[in-house]
């Protein structure tokens, strides 16, 4: 097994800190790449997404909290700079979808999942430096998602909107009637979350607390403990698919809001589910270790791919889980998760971790960077884990 101590987790999350000091950062055009491929070459004509910047931003910045070394700030200095000036749209507010490679529009789409991120990273970012254009930024957000995308009448978020913040049918993740997500859900929650740590707003706090009790009451199951995925305005479900690593990324994170929340009531109710969540996720476990990626009821198919923001994530939930409870089940899950993670998914020659590995063991050597292949799940749960086991969280 390999070795489970808060100084092996600590000595990943530098090591991935360090890769993407070396090879994300666009050094002659600015900002980041768009895309790095498996041979570790910046690709300059890839475009940019709003996704990946802000959790450069996260990530960096959160290092620049927790490890205290400056190099991680002028990282996040520059996501910042980078999130500012190319990706705030100054005309109708929200943040764009994406950038193309020279930094114009391309998609510009408000995807209230893109701007959760934004907020997320320009939080954090706050949290580090007491910026105070960081925290009025994030807070533009939050007042302009809670403008257009708030459903009071039967609570939750719609997805996403033209860029005038109208109604649009495509929501780039799904398309009408499927208007509600439990990906942009789960986001946004822990977007809101972490702008409360720095900004106890008590409009901030009621919504955060009732988005939390409509992923736990209507997102999640209760008849299967897991979490639905597409739902129309009022709620009802496009299908049963289970996504294995959503579950138990919710299974940690839900819980961390009810936290920070510090709303005794919902902590309790969090912490019932968030238990059951945990024991749902770990029947999708292989032999191995890894979770397989999701599984259709309707059709019986398993998409048996280990994805590397998965194996992240089963790390922290199965510890988490071990933390509310007790059960050595749970810890052990964890341990093989990083044990798992340390054979197959750290490339130990060209540094980060691969994106995916096949049921057999075999690593697909996919980018390293890209749209969604980025430091935030990884780096994080990496932090968490060195967190928890120095008894810190």
């Amino acid at each position: 097994m390999a070795d489970f101590s808060p100084e092996s987790f600590k000595k990943e999350l530098l090591n991935i800190l360090s890769y993407w000091e070396k090879y994300a950062i666009d050094r002659k055009n600015g900002g980041f790449y768009g895309r790095v491929n498996y041979d570790n070459e910046g690709v300059a004509d890839a475009p940019h997404a709003v996704v990946i910047i802000s959790r450069i931003l996260w990530t960096f910045s959160m290092a620049k909290r927790l490890l205290k070394d400056p190099k991680y700030l002028i990282i996040a200095d520059r996501a910042f700079q980078d999130l500012s000036i190319h990706f705030i749209d100054a005309k109708y507010g929200g943040v764009f979808w994406s950038t193309d490679s020279n930094n114009k529009p391309l998609e510009m789409k408000k995807q209230i999942y893109g701007n959760a991120f934004a907020m997320y990273g320009l939080s954090e970012y706050y949290r580090t430096t007491n910026f105070p254009p960081a925290l009025e930024r994030a807070k533009e957000l939050f007042s302009i998602i809670e403008k257009h995308s708030f459903d009071p009448a039967n609570g939750g978020y719609r997805e996403a909107f033209a860029r005038d913040w109208t109604d649009t049918d495509d929501y780039i993740l799904s398309k009408s009637p499927w208007n509600k997500s439990m990906n942009t859900h789960l986001h946004l929650v822990e977007a809101y979350t972490n702008l409360y740590r720095v900004w106890p707003d008590k409009t901030l706090k009621k919504q955060t607390e009732a988005m939390l009790n409509v992923i736990l009451d209507r997102i999640v199951n209760s008849q299967t403990n897991r979490m639905e995925m597409f739902f129309n305005e009022k709620w009802e479900s496009k299908d049963k698919v289970i996504s294995y690593g959503h579950d138990i990324e919710a299974s940690w994170l839900l819980y961390e809001t009810a936290e920070v929340l510090k709303n005794e009531k919902l902590l309790a109710k969090a912490r019932k589910q968030c238990i059951l969540m945990a024991e749902a996720a770990s029947t999708g476990l292989g032999s191995d270790g890894g979770l397989n990626y999701e599984y259709d009821p309707e059709t019986k198919h398993t998409k048996t791919e280990r994805s590397w923001w998965v194996a992240a994530e089963q790390m922290v939930g199965f510890y988490n889980a071990y933390q509310l409870t007790g059960k050595a089940d749970f810890k052990l899950k964890a341990e093989k998760s990083w044990d798992y993670v340390n054979n197959k998914f750290i490339d130990k020659e060209r540094g980060e971790w691969f994106g995916a590995v096949e049921e057999d063991g075999t690593q697909l050597k996919g980018d390293k960077v890209n749209f969604w292949k980025c430091p935030y799940h990884n780096a994080r749960a990496c932090t968490e884990m060195w967190q928890r086991l120095e008894n810190k969280h």
